[in-house]
């Protein structure tokens, strides 16, 4: 594909954003189908500005969202569709028609990672790590389709804590507990729990030698997940093999959600052992 004035583009805004193995992923899509399409990364802090600057290009087809801005991109859109709206958080923006519409595929993604990893989550007592835009996708993915019996929140930052389990209190019928996250309440809550789910940057590259969650306290009843994919195996998915808990990569979560974003930009069925593949490359 050549690049020219009719070239699509799409871009990951975030910081930081230099790990991210989006633009991997997306242009080796677009080159399978033959799209003119270019998918780029933009290290973003100031993230109104950010999405006014795209929105005077012309061509701007869409952009995934991470890390720190999914929260706060939402006053910036148009609009945002019901299940991201009552998220509070996006992870997608679609260009359509001159508006940009806010979406999250991380909820989606998140809950088809564990059913395919074969984990059982009716009925379980889930410990959540975090309490940002991911999180939040995925604590109201839980709450509103696994049939978990409990679903605890455990956070550093007490306001963005407390607003998501009264935001999760006030719209499902989970029992939510929140507390600080910190080796107290680790302690109080892993041992008695069937799954765990880290949904902070802790153990991102390049500081993949860190993990928040003492070994001590994985235990062979545990599933864990973490959604970090950037090292595939992070140390507290090692320790957690280690410790006999069945393990989710975030790479799982990763790849469904971005097979929603393509589709959402370019309405066509996303080459998904494309994108795979050259995912599953970047870690050999």
């Amino acid at each position: 594909m050549e690049l020219s004035v009719q070239t699509q583009f799409c871009g990951v805004i975030g910081n930081p954003v230099e790990h991210s193995l989006s633009p991997a992923i997306h242009n080796a899509a677009f080159r399978k189908l033959g799209l003119n399409y270019v998918y780029l990364a933009w290290k973003v802090d100031t993230i109104g500005d950010a999405i006014k600057g795209l929105r005077a290009l012309g061509n701007f087809r869409g952009a995934s969202v991470t890390i720190p801005h999914k929260v706060s991109a939402v006053p910036f859109l148009d609009d945002v569709e019901p299940t991201a709206r009552h998220i509070g958080a996006i992870n997608t923006i679609v260009a359509e028609n001159g508006r940009l519409i806010g979406y999250n595929t991380d909820a989606t993604g998140s809950l088809r990672a564990l059913k395919e990893g074969g984990v059982v989550l009716e009925g379980r007592r889930i410990v959540l790590l975090g309490s940002g835009g991911a999180a939040r996708a995925i604590a109201f993915a839980l709450a509103a389709e696994s049939g978990a019996d409990k679903l605890i929140l455990l956070g550093v930052d007490d306001r963005e804590r407390t607003a998501l389990a009264s935001d999760l209190r006030s719209k499902t019928n989970v029992a939510i507990e929140d507390a600080c996250l910190d080796d107290s309440t680790l302690g109080r809550t892993v041992p008695d729990a069937q799954i765990l789910i880290h949904c902070t940057p802790v153990g991102m590259s390049p500081k993949a030698d860190a993990s928040c969650v003492p070994a001590s306290l994985l235990h062979p009843g545990l599933a864990v997940m973490d959604i970090v994919y950037n090292p595939r195996e992070t140390r507290l998915l090692t320790e957690a093999k280690r410790a006999g808990c069945k393990t989710i990569p975030g790479l799982e979560m990763f790849l469904n959600q971005a097979v929603t974003q393509f589709e959402l930009w370019t309405n066509q069925s996303a080459p998904v052992d494309v994108m795979r593949v050259v995912l599953e490359s970047r870690f050999q």
